[in-house]
């Protein structure tokens, strides 16, 4: 039976567990893998811009042995040209798999019904669940473990936030959002989040302050405050976040060994300062590497054999 790497909610602790083991295992001896893909052909399909996630993908494809296909939404004009199902019946015929950055997740959602390949989520209005494995590979580099760690999330409650949260109610992580009012995450996600989290013995809460959130925190992480397709929000988002800014005054609030994480792109003199995204304790570009080899994991993982 094919599985897909749609959502965080869709793995369980262990399999999230042994995908970072392999993360671990294909960063430090990569030649071992190089032929894991070989013959196999991989189609990205990126309706929204992409940096990190196209080029690591394409990059970690070609590292694998196989070989890629990127369309974007002005080759296929996906459900405008042509219906999701028929490109994706299309697709499914020459393809080993596909990966998908979409607006809608239910296209994400449904691609995957559709096709009898693996898909994989790149990105969705709902969901980053291949960022979210990155930085969990970056934090357990940094920590060794995720147990009695206090993981903080700043600012908008989007779909960094929503995969950050199921990925450490997961695995053992307590997860803080704290947000502007109106601004917070998915209810659905947070209850998601809350029952994995009474399985692993962490704990999730949303918030409204953002000093007393990060105090005590291991990790700082925060993102955009006006994510791709929101741009009509963004003069009164600039308002609504004004005090949700991760900066020196706020970090000092954070352990001493804290980190901060943020998944790019980064809107300086925003949502975070200077002087904390290029600090010692800011892993970002660690975060940034750390994708390559959490997404060749996954292609590994649903792809090989």
């Amino acid at each position: 039976m094919k599985k897909d790497f749609i959502s965080i909610a869709d793995w369980s602790s262990s399999e999230l567990n042994d995908l970072l083991d392999l993360s671990f295992k294909l960063k430090s001896y990569p030649a071992n893998y190089n032929r894991a893909l070989e013959g196999k052909s991989i189609a990205m399909i990126f309706e929204k811009q992409s940096l990190r996630t196209h080029v690591t993908f394409d990059i970690g494809i070609y590292q694998l042995g196989g070989h890629s296909v990127y369309l974007t939404q002005a080759d296929i004009n996906l459900g405008k040209r042509e219906s999701l199902y028929d490109v994706s019946k299309n697709l499914e015929r020459w393809t080993d798999g596909v990966i998908i950055r979409t607006f809608a997740h239910q296209n994400c959602v449904d691609m995957a019904v559709y096709m009898k390949v693996p898909v994989i989520n790149a990105l969705t209005d709902t969901e980053h669940p291949c960022q979210a494995l990155a930085d969990f590979m970056t934090i357990k580099e940094r920590f060794g473990d995720f147990k009695n760690r206090k993981f903080v999330f700043v600012g908008d409650g989007n779909n960094v936030c929503h995969s950050l949260m199921l990925m450490a109610a997961k695995l053992g992580m307590d997860f803080v959002a704290t947000t502007p009012e109106g601004y917070e995450p998915d209810s659905k996600i947070i209850g998601e989040a809350e029952r994995a989290a009474k399985l692993s013995g962490a704990s999730v809460d949303i918030v409204n302050d953002p000093r007393k959130a990060v105090e005590n925190a291991d990790v700082v992480y925060t993102d955009v405050w006006t994510s791709m397709g929101q741009e009509r929000e963004r003069e009164a988002r600039l308002v609504a976040f004004h005090d949700f800014q991760v900066n020196a005054s706020l970090m000092r609030l954070a352990k001493s060994s804290a980190i901060f994480m943020h998944c790019l792109p980064a809107h300086r003199g925003e949502e975070v300062t200077d002087d904390v995204i290029d600090s010692g304790q800011s892993v970002v570009w660690d975060e940034s590497e750390n994708r390559l080899h959490t997404e060749k994991a996954i292609l590994y993982t649903l792809l090989h054999g």
